[in-house]
């Protein structure tokens, strides 16, 4: 198992990096393109899959509220798996949150993304 480490936003895989990007500016249709077919996301215990779902999730998470995201941590479990911390403070009940974001990665796409509340 690799060590986790802390890394740049430029040190992540290009997929991972470019989602995050579009993602945080609400870009659903650039931040889509970077999942592949048959992805799944997993939100808040909720499950997208496949294109129709998960773009939904993209175009519409967090739409009702306004909110400012920034990364705050990030490493790589393994070869495949990266995790991003990132913290989100705005307009939604109470007001800040810490989530890790769990890319899987299959041939250079983001296969599966799990958020969760990042454990205090």
């Amino acid at each position: 198992m690799t060590p986790h480490t802390d890394l740049p936003s430029d040190l992540l895989p290009a997929a991972v990096h470019r989602f995050l990007a579009a993602h945080i500016v609400r870009d659903a249709d650039t931040a889509s393109s970077f999942l592949a077919e048959a992805a799944v996301i997993v939100d808040q215990d909720e499950t997208f899959r496949g294109r129709e779902e998960t773009y939904a999730f993209l175009r519409d998470a967090g739409s009702e509220f306004e909110y400012t995201t920034e990364q705050i941590g990030a490493h790589r479990v393994d070869g495949t798996h990266w995790v991003v911390t990132v913290r989100l403070e705005g307009t939604f009940p109470g007001g800040v949150a810490e989530l890790d974001y769990r890319f899987a990665l299959r041939d250079d796409l983001i296969a599966e993304l799990v958020i969760a509340n990042h454990p205090a």
